[in-house]
């Protein structure tokens, strides 16, 4: 199992600075929120890079980036060259979409919810095809269209495609296609954590896939606390890690991604992480 830091690309927060402190305290991945209409964040795309640049170990993913304005084609160029450039060390997360006044204020397309689970497919195809080394490709779909392109350049390694999904059509698609899976856990979701795992596993079975082969990275906002219980990872570190061993051995965490505030990652890195690895399960 691996833990990192689920970073808000606030501009007026020192961005990298929090990034090379989660590298020191042995973090293994920052995901980065991607909400291209909000006016106080930078750019997910090129705060990724700098981040890269900065760090020598930590890998990066948008968390998850916003598909209705990021094109497929260009996407699968700039996370191949993210990966080129760091050696292997960005994955992509995709979103179908959410928020669409702001996306169609934004430029983007309004899209009802089976029009953007058809995208997202469709999107999968294209960036997966622009990532296999052939030339001449063509692809028609409803949304994107590949004609006569050619791929390149290659990721520096086997670049993973991490689905941000909730509904049961949106996690049959992850089960089918992606890589990994990748919710936010709070305690609604948790009632139903068994319920949205079964859907991915059960439609990656009948695709013929390990179901295994989907990893699963829980963003798990809240705070560290000093005193008492005040809900689900709202709690002194007792209480996180019960409940992070928890997501680990009946929800079958492989990654975590701590979203609470910076001042609070040191005590997770150095008090949560280690006790929630060696905790049996």
């Amino acid at each position: 199992m691996s833990f990192g830091y689920f970073l808000v690309p606030n501009a007026a927060d020192p961005l990298i600075e929090t990034a090379r402190l989660a590298e020191s305290l042995g973090l293994e991945y920052v995901g980065i929120q991607d909400h291209p209409y909000q006016r106080r964040y930078v750019d997910t795309m090129v705060l990724s890079s700098a981040i890269l640049t900065a760090t020598s170990s930590l890998r990066v993913f948008p968390d998850v980036a916003c598909l209705p304005l990021r094109p497929p084609g260009v996407l699968a160029k700039t996370a191949a060259s993210l990966d080129v450039l760091s050696g292997g060390r960005f994955e992509l997360g995709l979103g179908a979409g959410a928020f669409w006044d702001a996306i169609e204020g934004y430029g983007g397309v309004r899209r009802t919810p089976g029009e953007a689970l058809a995208a997202l497919a469709e999107a999968i195809e294209v960036i997966r095809l622009l990532w296999g080394g052939e030339r001449g490709l063509r692809f028609e779909g409803s949304h994107y269209h590949l004609r006569g392109v050619h791929s390149g350049p290659l990721p520096a390694h086997d670049l993973g495609i991490w689905v941000g999904a909730y509904g049961p059509r949106a996690l049959a698609l992850t089960g089918r296609l992606a890589d990994g899976w990748v919710p936010s856990v709070n305690a609604d979701v948790l009632k139903r954590l068994p319920e949205l795992n079964e859907r991915v596993d059960t439609a990656a079975a009948e695709a013929g896939r390990d179901p295994s082969a989907v990893r699963r990275v829980y963003n798990v906002g809240g705070t560290i606390t000093d005193g008492v219980s005040e809900g689900y990872l709202a709690g002194p570190v007792s209480q996180w890690i019960d409940e992070l061993s928890a997501l680990a051995a009946d929800h079958r965490a492989d990654v975590l991604l701590f979203g609470g505030p910076p001042s609070q990652l040191r005590t997770f890195a150095e008090q949560i992480v280690p006790a929630v690895t060696s905790s049996p399960g």
